[in-house]
């Protein structure tokens, strides 16, 4: 049982991820990386906007105001440090231009993108 809601999760994960990555190929964004992971946590999404890279936390509930809910500060900070491991992984310099947005997807697969979200924390 518990192995089939992980893989049912993991399956939604997905899915929120590629409705996710659409809408921000619509908006010209470049795919860089998927499920990155590095000591500091894993990234769902990284993406190339002209300069900019774009790190991306993909969140999914019944509604976007529950999505956003299960964004937590330190979870944000886990998020902000993979983001240096990965400039530093790819040689990239800190004075990279990037932003970390929220990306939000709830239960009828209607996504929102919240533009730097991790700025509050």
């Amino acid at each position: 049982m518990r192995s089939a809601r992980g893989t049912t999760a993991n399956l939604s994960g997905a899915m929120a991820e590629d409705a996710v990555l659409r809408e921000y190929r619509g908006q010209g964004a470049e795919l860089m990386d998927r499920r990155w992971r590095g000591r500091g946590g894993e990234i769902d999404l990284i993406l190339r906007a002209g300069p900019a890279l774009i790190f991306v936390e993909v969140k999914s509930a019944p509604t976007h105001d529950a999505a956003a809910e299960r964004i937590r500060p330190a979870q944000a900070r886990r998020i902000m440090a993979a983001a240096e491991e990965y400039l530093a992984a790819t040689g990239r310099p800190l004075a990279t231009e990037m932003r970390f947005d929220a990306a939000l997807v709830d239960g009828t697969g209607r996504v929102r993108i919240v533009p730097d979200a991790f700025s509050g924390f």
